[in-house]
This record gives structure tokens, sequence and C-alpha cells, in this order.
């Protein structure tokens, strides 16, 4: 047998060392993905390659008896288990039936506006980033009873560099912290420092980590594998197309019901419970009746591929399951988001490619999906298992799904497993008490009062304030976050203070330019009347700007207030509610001042899920990053206003989140400094800009003109470049690098600072963050190879006493 690695292997050099099960286990194949070049294929996985469904649901069986054995009875009992989407769905639901007792939730890319996220994590190389976690009981993660919360099973397919555990256990330990976490995969493929970046963790929060592989292994890696492999995917896509085998025409799709029982979810996308296990157990025989009878019996029905879709997994792969122990010749696998190069040789793991458009109306807007292995494969029948929210007309469309399975096999089944939908929560007997009316200045803010309206409650009495160093440490041994209290204010230097000027001097026009072009685009493409609601409080200066030029330039009052978002813990869902019972939500539009590597934008479009009629696009002065498509410029210069704190927002500090201080019923908080009033340029900046409308009018309509014509879809490539450097400086952590002016200001201001990378060349724009590393002891490295004009260094790591990016150790702010 030839190892469906080799001609990866051969071509670029890609090596798997480690156990011997490691090529029974594993093939390679190419991505069409420029984060990572190789992709490991699973040949036991059900998900790229067909396969015994009974190989596929005993593999994770095993796995989860395995934990069952290292955790107790008792212990196994307390359990829960989290699968991660899209390919590890299955094999989270397989662990959890070897573990019997243990309810199952996995991770997915499909919101749903009646469930709200209990959490979300990035898996920063795949294809599809976001994961959002939706249980249906809002008490899942705190299973376990008066010993308290019990086990967390964390199950994928591959532990490769451990960065999106990671990136769970840190938003799940925050929280919902517990004792033990079992990482799950069915392969452990950690490089020696991925492994200690895990047991660092664990150091940290003085949680015990244990890991259940079947085998366990490395891949060796050339230093030029992303180009060299993104070379070799232009060639072969070059000299030939997706390779498909010739058919015999193929009669229309066969529908067959199922029978599926009443009420019982079609997996783990809002929980599995035990019971959910045992009714489906209980149902299977019968639908596996039904399916054969609609097949015509076992030996027209000849050689059967059974294609689950996407996160729907499990419940395909029983259905196989049954039909395998019903005496047919089955195999299972399912479709993908993920685009993978096929290559029809014995040495390659992903023979054939079939793509087809997407045909669920996913959230992340339409694209290419993907079905491996099934041409070529030998199947007289294939029967696509599907949800009810995939039975659509793209599904049956001309070069659809179905169509396009026509092509591979002489005939095609269909059936559809009802989509699980919880019902909404019920609320309360008792109704929440009316919101307060927004705060506004001079009680709250130095704004004047028709600027903007803060919902949000003053903490101003309230001590929040902790030494930079003291936030930083707490907030990275996940012992607090950093919503939960402040940074003392920075006091500005005189030679500081007159960089600001300078620099206000400098770019007011360019300010008001930025600010006329993302109005008029606001105004043009939004709503006729938007409602602006700043993103606290980068984001308040440019709505009191907006709100500015529409009054200057259009005679038209538009209504601004700020709310709280928290990278972590979602927007204020109280500001909404006043909100959506002032105004209708179609009108409001979101403001904010920059982009940097997007984590806001995608916090606000997961936060929004639930809150239907809100539009969660944000409307941005600068988008470097390429993250939304309404914004001023693209430009990464320097905003003058990130260059102080609240001295340049009203005097208003950043926005707080901390259950002692705010109640279910309550906006976040703030806290308004009246003591630095005589420091205070809020007031002056906004009128500095506005000085310059008029001037700059006319290349405001230009630059809409241009825009209205444009294609200004974002491409994320800030989010891409934050993954490099990460990776290149040895971080892993995204959210320690902060790309671009005015989050590099921010870093210098509030966090330790590591080192400051700096495009050559870049001059005034960097003068006061050059003052600024001077003043900390920050070394600033020149670089000509940054998509921005600055990337800060978060230290990572960090405790008081650790050294600095120059061997020094960090000192106070």
């Amino acid at each position: 047998m030839v190892w469906t690695g080799t001609w990866v292997s051969d071509r670029l050099g890609i090596e798997l060392a480690g156990d011997d099960e490691l090529r029974d286990l594993l093939g390679l194949a190419l991505r069409r993905n420029p984060k990572r070049a190789h992709l490991l294929v699973s040949g036991v996985l059900g998900k790229h390659v067909p396969q015994l469904p009974s190989v596929v649901h005993g593999h994770g069986v095993t796995l989860g008896r395995r934990v069952r054995a290292l955790l107790g009875p008792e212990e196994a009992a307390r359990a829960v288990v989290l699968g991660y989407a899209e390919t590890a769905t299955a094999l989270g639901h397989a662990v959890a039936d070897g573990l019997e007792s243990a309810p199952y939730l996995h991770s997915t890319r499909r919101p749903v506006a009646s469930v709200p996220s209990a959490g979300g994590f990035e898996e920063s190389h795949s294809h599809a980033t976001s994961h959002l976690l939706l249980p249906e009981d809002p008490a899942f993660f705190d299973r376990g009873g008066e010993a308290g919360r019990g086990p967390l099973v964390l199950v994928d397919d591959e532990f490769s560099t451990g960065n999106t555990v990671l990136n769970t256990l840190r938003d799940l330990h925050a929280r919902h912290p517990r004792t033990h976490y079992v990482i799950v995969a069915l392969v452990d493929m950690r490089a020696p420092g991925d492994a200690d970046r895990l047991a660092a963790f664990a150091e940290e929060t003085g949680a015990r980590i244990d890991v259940v592989a079947h085998a366990r292994g490395t891949v060796r890696l050339p230093d030029d594998i992303l180009a060299r492999g993104l070379r070799l995917v232009e060639e072969q896509d070059g000299r030939t197309a997706d390779p498909l085998v010739p058919c015999a025409p193929a009669v229309a799709p066969v529908r067959l019901e199922l029978g599926w029982p009443a009420g019982l979810p079609d997996g783990g996308r809002h929980g599995f419970t035990p019971d959910h296990r045992d009714r489906l157990r209980q149902a299977l025989p019968a639908m596996a009746a039904r399916i054969v009878d609609g097949l015509g019996g076992p030996e027209r029905a000849g050689r059967v591929l059974v294609l689950g879709f996407e996160e729907l997994m499990y419940a395909p792969l029983v259905l196989a399951g049954a039909l395998e122990e019903a005496g047919l010749d089955v195999r299972f696998s399912t479709t993908t988001r993920s685009p993978v190069l096929a290559v029809d040789d014995p040495g390659y793991a992903i023979r054939t490619r079939l793509a087809f458009p997407a045909h669920d109306d996913p959230a992340d807007g339409p694209g290419e999906r993907y079905a491996y292995n099934v041409a070529g494969g030998g199947f007289d029948t294939v029967l696509a298992v599907v949800d009810s929210a995939a039975d659509t007309p793209a599904l049956h469309a001309p070069g659809g799904l179905l169509a396009q399975l026509a092509t591979a096999a002489p005939r095609v089944a269909l059936a559809v497993v009802p989509a699980h939908t919880p019902a909404p929560r019920t609320p309360d007997r008792q109704e929440p008490p009316v919101l307060p009316a927004p705060l506004r200045g001079p009680d709250f803010s130095s704004y004047e009062p028709d600027d903007v309206g803060w919902l949000l409650q003053d903490l101003s009495a309230v001590r929040l304030e902790a030494p930079v160093e003291e936030r930083e440490e707490a907030v990275q041994r996940g012992g607090a976050h950093y919503a939960e209290s402040l940074p003392v204010e920075y006091q500005p230097t005189e030679e500081y203070q007159e960089l600001y000027r300078d620099a206000l001097a400098g770019s007011a026009a360019r300010i008001a330019r930025a600010v006329g072009t993302v109005t008029e685009l606001v105004l043009a493409e939004r709503s006729p009347r938007p409602v602006l609601v700043s993103l606290a409080r980068a984001g308040t200066p440019v709505g009191v700007l907006m709100r500015r030029w529409a009054r200057h330039r259009h005679g038209t009052e538009l209504p601004h207030y700020a709310v709280s978002i928290v990278r972590g813990r979602g927007i204020d869902a109280n500001a909404l509610r006043w909100l959506a019972a002032h105004h209708d939500p179609a009108d409001v539009v979101f403001v904010d001042g920059w982009t940097g590597k997007g984590a806001i934008t995608r916090e606000l479009a997961d936060a929004l899920a639930e809150f239907p009629g809100f539009d969660p696009e944000i409307a941005v002065l600068a988008d470097p990053g390429s993250c939304v498509r309404t914004y001023g410029t693209r430009e990464d210069f320097l905003i003058p206003s990130a260059c102080l704190n609240s001295t340049v927002s009203g005097l208003i500090s950043r926005t707080v989140l901390r259950d002692d201080l705010v109640g279910p019923h309550d906006y976040h908080g703030a806290k308004f400094y009246r003591e630095l009033s005589g420091s205070d340029v809020s007031r002056d900046f906004v009128a500095a800009v506005e000085a310059r409308f008029d001037e700059v009018a006319d290349a405001v309509d230009q630059q809409v003109k241009e825009a209205a014509s444009a294609d200004r879809a974002p491409t994320w490539e800030g989010w891409a470049a934050v993954e490099r450097i990460s990776e290149e400086q040895g971080i892993h952590d995204v959210n320690l690098v902060k790309p671009g002016v005015g989050e590099t200001t921010r870093v210098l201001l509030r966090r330790v600072p590591w080192k400051i990378l700096a495009r050559r060349g870049a001059g005034a724009d960097l003068a006061h963050i050059r003052l600024l590393a001077e003043q900390r002891g920050v070394p600033v490295e020149e670089r000509d190879d940054l998509p921005y004009t600055c990337v800060g260094l978060i230290h990572p790591r960090y405790t008081r006493g650790a050294t600095g990016a120059d061997g020094k150790a960090v000192g106070s702010a």
C-alpha cells in the first residue's frame, strides 16, 4: 500500500515523525489557504476520506473510554464534553458516547438568534476561523453538583500547534474556571514549544491538563513551506482541472423519510444529553429499515456512501452505522468548507473533488463547499443527509450538491433531519426595571449635551485604577479580565502634549476628509436618518464629529449614543434594549475609531446574533485592517484622538464590567474624571477638525463617488498579518499583537509593552510613538515588510520582574 502522504512529502519535504500508527491514521494534502500549506488528512475521521462508520465511531468511543478510565467513575459522571466545528463534531459525540454519562456540545459557525452565546474563540489557521458556543442550557458549563464544576473534555481531530485549544481554554477559564481539563485528539502533533505553552497555562491557572490521543508525533516542515506550497498549488491548478470519473447518467434524487423522533436534537450544536443519546439509539433500527426500503433493498442499494453535511456529522454517522449493522456495504464522509487541492495519485490523500455553492444561507455569506473522494469511489448510491436549514433551492439547483453527486454515482438519495432550534428562553415573570436615560454633559463628560448620550452608569466614586503592571499580570494569569479595572490615567509631559498639538495641526484636514467620507457613505448606504452608536470610548470622538458633519453639511441633527463593548464579554445588552425601545434598530449604525486586526468587529457581529434587527457592520474612521466596508480611509495614520486617553474623549474612562458593580439590569460602567478638566482638549479636538469641513468638502464628494463604485469588501488582511507576526515573534497569541498607530499607542499608554515594530520611514505619524517608547524603555524595531505603520507587542506571559525584548527588566510607565 502506498502511503497517502507520499506525493506531498516528496515534493515539499514534509515529514511525519512519531508513533508507528501515524501513517495508518494520516495522509497529506495541500490546502488552498495562505495561512497553512499542508493538511493532515485523517483516514478514520469520516470527513475527507470515506470510511466504515464502525471505524469512525469506534475510534471516538475508544478515546472516550480512555478518558473515563483516566477520570474514574465519579469524575466522569461530572464531566462535560466540547467538540470543535466542523471536523470534530462527530468525534466529540463519539467520545461522549464512550464516557457514557457526559452531555455534549460542539462549537458552531451558525449563529441562532434565540440562543445567547456562552463564549467563542478563534481557530487561526482555519479557512473559517470564528467559533460560537450556543448551549441551550445556560448552565451547561457549570455542571458538577455540590463538588463544583466537573472536568471539561475538549475534543479535536488533531492537536497540532495547540493554539485553538489555548484560545478555548482562556475564554472558558475566564467564564467558568475549573480545576481539570482533558484534551482529546486522534493525533497529538505538537512540537515541544507548543507543549510548553500548554504547561505554562496549567501552571498559571493551577488547573490540571491531561492529553489523550491514539498516536503522537510531530510534523517537520521546511522553513519556506508556505511559499513552496502555494507555488505547487498554482502549478497543479494550471495543469489540470479537478479530476472527475465519468459515469452513466443518473436518475433524479430519491427523497427518503427518516421518521426522526420529534423533539430530538439533530446533534450537539446546542447540547446533546445522555437521554438524547438513548432516544436516538432506540430509534436507529427503524430509521435504518426505512432507508433500506426506500433504496429498494441491499442488493439494489449496492455500495453506499452516506454523506453528511459540514457540522452535521453525528446523525449521518450513526445512520450509516445502523445501515452497516443491517448488512449494507456502506461508507461515511461529509461535505466541508475547506478548500483543498485534489490530485489523482495513490500517494495523495484527496484524489477527487466536487465543488458546489453553499446551500444553508451561511452567516458568513455565500461561497464554495466541497465533497472529497466521492467521485471515483465506486459508489452505487450516495445518500446525502442534511438538516432542514440546508434543504434549500440551492441544494437542488443545477450545479448544486445533488447535481454534483449525480455526476459521481448512478443513484442519489436525500434524507433530511429536522434542524433543532431551541425555543427562546422564558423570561423571568418580573419585568426588568425601566432603564435610565443616557448620561450627558456637563454632569457626565465634558462634551456638549447634544453631542452624545452615554448609555453607561457613573462609577466615578469607585476606586478602580490599578498599576499597569499589576493589571497585566492578573489578566495574563487568567485571574482577572481587563474590563474589571482601569489603568492609571497617563499624564502627558509637556513634550508629549506639544507633539499632540503638532499632530492635530498637521492632520486636522485629513481627519475631516475621513469624517466626511464615512458620514456620507452612512447617509447614502445605511440610513437617511441614522442613529449613531459609538463604541466607547475610542469611537465616541468620531461619532461626535460625524454628527457635526451631518449638521454642518446637511442641517441634520443625528442622535448619537455611546455604548460599551468588551472583548470576550460582548456588548451591553441593556444598552441595546434601551436603543430598541427608543429607535428603530434598522437605523442604528455602530461607530468606532479604527480597526486593528478586527477583533471588536467580530465581537460585535457575534454579540448581535441574539438581537435581531441591529446591523453588525461597523462604520470607522480608518480601516487599515480591511475589516469593514464603511470607512473614511484605509490608511494607517495618526488619528490625534488616539494619542491621549480621557482628556480627548470627554474625560470619560474606559468602560468597566465587573459583577459586583454591574448587575443584570445595569449598564456597563465608566468614570468621569472631572479632576482632569484643566488638561481636557476634547472640545478643542472636535472644533479643530470641524473648522476644516468646508475646506475638504469637494475632496469628500470625490472620495464618496469613487467609493460607490469600488470593491470595498473586507479582506481581513490585518488579521492574517497579525497571525504571521504572532508566530514569527514567538508570541502565539493574537490578543497580544496590536496593529496600527492607534492600537500601538494604547499598548504604550495602558499595557506592558514588549517592543514596537515600526515601518521604516514612517515619519511624523510615529513621533509620539517613539517618544512614549523612549519614556518606557521599549525598543523600536524598524521593518520594511509591515502592512501597518506600526505594531505594538504586549509582553507575552508577563509577570513583574519579567524582562523586555532588550533583556532589561520591564519598568513602570
